[in-house]
């Protein structure tokens, strides 16, 4: 399936991409606190605007995933197949991960410092709701894996990561005072960017390992 093999191969290198202009987009900027400020407050900085197309970089990434997930089932016997599976929710909640970051990459935060109007807003919930969305995503597809499968592991591991964090960040935000904040929210982005790449892995290295096992089926029945 050089589709699948394709559309993984194009989301790794956007994964990659979008990290690099992330990295260039921290670095211009001098005068933040990583520990105390989102990602999103660096975006919105004089020189951090990079950030903003790494978001859509990752929302493009993902959203040529979709349509490979429902390849990534398997058959009773444990191998890899291209069968039609009854839930679509991971790749739902995949498109809502990647509307999510669309969203928050077109509508920025309001400067650090400042009060938060109607774009702050929607930025942050569109934020939220992805963040929710890919580790459930994950899960979901962690169970529509042969198993055994190494891939389904890692996102089983990256899944309560993110939830996990998910809830540090969210006491930090309430009644934690904001402490250690943006030190909190990048290991998120970090653990779900990394649940992300493990998707985008598996597609591609998928979909060659179903064509050798579809040329070697006719010779193991003959």
């Amino acid at each position: 399936m050089p589709g699948i093999r394709n559309s993984g191969a194009l989301a790794l290198g956007g994964i990659v991409l979008a990290a690099v202009l992330t990295v260039i987009g921290h670095a211009g900027v001098s005068d933040l606190d990583p520990v105390s400020l989102t990602v999103s407050d660096y975006a919105v900085s004089d020189s951090g605007g990079v950030i903003h197309v790494a978001m859509l970089l990752l929302a493009g990434a993902s959203a040529v995933l979709i349509p490979a997930l429902g390849r990534l089932d398997h058959r009773e016997s444990g191998g890899p197949a291209p069968v039609e599976h009854p839930g679509r929710s991971a790749e739902w909640l995949l498109a809502v991960w990647a509307g999510g970051l669309l969203v928050s990459g077109l509508v920025p935060t309001n400067p650090p410092g400042t009060d938060m109007g109607t774009a702050a807003y929607v930025h942050r919930y569109a934020s939220v709701v992805a963040f929710l969305a890919l580790p459930v995503a994950g899960w979901l597809l962690a169970a529509r894996l042969p198993n055994g499968a190494r891939a389904g592991r890692w996102l089983r591991a990256l899944t309560v990561t993110s939830l996990l964090l998910a809830v540090v960040m969210a006491w930090s935000a309430y009644p934690g005072d904001r402490a250690y904040y943006g030190l909190i929210e990048r290991a998120l982005i970090l653990a779900e960017v990394a649940l992300l790449t493990v998707v985008a892995a598996y597609s591609s290295s998928w979909s060659i390992n179903w064509r050798a096992a579809s040329v070697t089926e006719p010779e193991r029945l003959g």
